[in-house]
């Protein structure tokens, strides 16, 4: 009953969100095929991609003031706002330096707007209704960003009408939270991050974050420009992207149950292997002669569900170690190695594509988590896993998106664990003050 009342307490946000999950789904593969029919080298189709992973990094660091200075809805809005210009911004001038303002433009109102969106839904939840109510969010982001991908056959990459679908789905996004009658929060911006002390605390999740971001950024933004290379029609590529982003639905409940109960860096090291594993199966049967192009949907589907688990397996086994009153700044530090990773993967991997070929995207994603799962399995024999007793449940997150509810939620937990302190010695104070009560 509870999960349904917080459900119905933030339906029009989750429908505002949907909508731009759906607009954004489409409008990056749209990007990245757009550059190929253009005719930009693959390392400038990297550096578009990279220059909206970098405006998400600033705008996760930066856009939490907005939000708090105007509040959830006012933020949402001019976010949203800011978008559908972009998006009709871009096909105003073909050039690349251009597009590539537009995209940090459009980055830096995307994390806006997740923080809008996560710290609204977390601060209607309970530590009893959070997991549900998450999980149903994360649902929502995959599906929506999924079902984006076949918006694309309803028209033409090389005109101009996708883009102005687009810009329209972006606007719509703004009627449901506008609508709203339901009051929204106003969160503090977060604290500053101490990525030495984040090390110290977790090398492994550090690492693992930034290769979480290298790897899933380079899925997004670039996997249009290997279908375009490998062949693929308009409808078989939004089929090959819609597998990988609905495949992330599959593995993140059951492996983070997993990882509560045994060893996390065992789960993530199988996590990591295995994607790496699913990362060269698609390689090799995309430069097969006549490879199927289902065993290839297949394998991205299983590609989509392990490496989606990889960012939260990372942070959660980091703040098991981490200081409880650290959490927040933990959870910051973590979300900018993914930020810098997200930055800087597509840059180097366009630039070895355009070497070595479309393909080569998926071998450096496979190096990538290959080289994770094998520090994984090092740091097991370096550090004693932390007791179960003594382990923070996980909070799953979105794979590939770059998220804020793992900063929110960690420094909303701060805040009411300090008013419960605050309480409790109140409470104490006002019974020592009673007759016959004695201070100690």
């Amino acid at each position: 009953m509870l999960v349904r009342q917080t459900l119905s307490s933030v339906a029009a946000l989750l429908s505002s969100y949907g909508l731009l999950l759906l607009a954004n789904g489409m409008f990056g593969t749209l990007i990245g095929l757009r550059t190929q029919i253009e005719h930009f080298s693959t390392a400038t189709a990297g550096l578009i991609v990279a220059a909206y992973f970098v405006g998400l990094l600033a705008g996760g660091i930066q856009a939490v003031r907005v939000v708090a200075a105007v509040g959830h809805i006012r933020a949402f809005a001019a976010f949203a706002s800011i978008m559908s210009v972009c998006a009709l911004g871009i096909i105003l001038a073909i050039d690349h330096f251009v597009w590539a303002a537009m995209r940090f433009i459009g980055g830096f109102c995307m994390a806006g707007m997740i923080v809008a969106t996560e710290s609204w839904l977390n601060e209607r939840c309970t530590n009893q209704t959070r997991g549900q109510v998450m999980a149903f969010y994360m649902i929502t982001n995959y599906l929506a960003a999924g079902c984006g991908q076949f918006i694309l056959p309803l028209g033409d990459p090389a005109d101009f009408e996708l883009f102005c679908v687009a810009s329209i789905i972006y606007s719509l996004a703004l009627v449901p939270v506008l609508l709203t009658r339901a009051s929204a929060p106003r969160p503090s911006p977060p604290e500053r991050a101490s990525m030495p002390e984040l090390w110290r605390v977790s090398p492994l999740g550090l690492i693992g974050a930034t290769a979480a971001g290298v790897v899933n950024t380079n899925f997004q933004g670039l996997a249009p420009v290997f279908a375009h290379g490998a062949g693929f029609s308009l409808t078989q590529t939004s089929t090959f992207m819609a597998a990988g982003i609905v495949g992330g639905l599959l593995l993140q409940w059951p492996m983070g149950r997993l990882s509560d109960r045994i060893d996390r860096r065992t789960v993530l090291a199988g996590m990591a292997l295995g994607t790496a594993a699913a990362s060269f199966g698609v390689g090799l049967v995309s430069e097969a002669a006549g490879g199927s192009f289902t065993g290839l949907v297949v394998l991205v589907v299983a590609y989509g569900g392990l490496s989606s688990t990889v960012y939260s397996l990372c942070a959660a086994h980091t703040n098991d170690f981490a200081p409880p009153d650290k959490l927040a700044q933990t959870a910051s530090g973590l979300l900018i190695a993914y930020g810098l990773g997200a930055s800087a993967g597509p840059v180097l991997t366009s630039n070895l594509m355009e070497m070595f070929g479309p393909s080569t995207l998926f071998t450096v994603n496979a190096w990538v988590h290959g080289s994770l799962g094998v520090f994984a399995l090092y740091r097991m024999y370096r550090r004693s896993p932390k007791p179960k007793s003594l382990q923070r449940p996980i909070v799953p997150s979105p794979g590939g998106q770059f998220t804020s509810g793992q900063l929110y939620t960690s420094m909303r937990d701060q805040i009411d664990r300090d008013l419960a302190r605050m309480t409790g010695a109140v409470r104490n104070d006002d019974r020592s003050r009673r007759p016959g009560g004695s201070r100690r």
